[in-house]
């Protein structure tokens, strides 16, 4: 079992940044890749970035990797998504998620933990 809880997101001016955290408990973090994810009203939830349980294979979504970074700190059961250039449409929830497989992470089925979803507002 793993339990994820995100923190970072916020409300922030068009063009600002962010940086949200996901901290994992349990001791078999660095066995998962992780992802991230985010779902705006009335939309579906759409892939934005993953990373390899190592941390040696970033994957990112067409439409963000321009704006993106994932990243993994094993030791600190943690994995970071910063945000640039932040435009309002990039407002929605945003949700890490752990997974066990290696393939197919850009689809959200793949995944087996889910965080919370904080919410961040880009404002123009």
């Amino acid at each position: 079992q793993v339990q994820l809880v995100e923190s970072g997101g916020g409300l922030v001016q068009a063009g600002g940044s962010l940086r949200l955290s996901c901290a994992a408990s349990g001791r078999t973090f660095s066995s998962y890749a992780m992802g991230w994810f985010r779902q705006a009203p009335g939309k579906e939830r759409e892939f934005v970035a993953a990373i390899s349980w190592s941390g040696g294979s970033e994957y990112y979504a067409d439409s963000a990797e321009a704006a993106v970074t994932i990243s993994r700190a094993n030791a600190k059961n943690t994995v970071y998504l910063q945000m640039n250039r932040l435009k309002p449409e990039d407002t929605a929830v945003y949700y890490c998620a752990a997974a066990s497989r290696v393939d197919n992470l850009g689809d959200y089925e793949t995944y087996d933990y889910w965080g919370q979803g904080p919410q961040v507002t880009a404002s123009s």
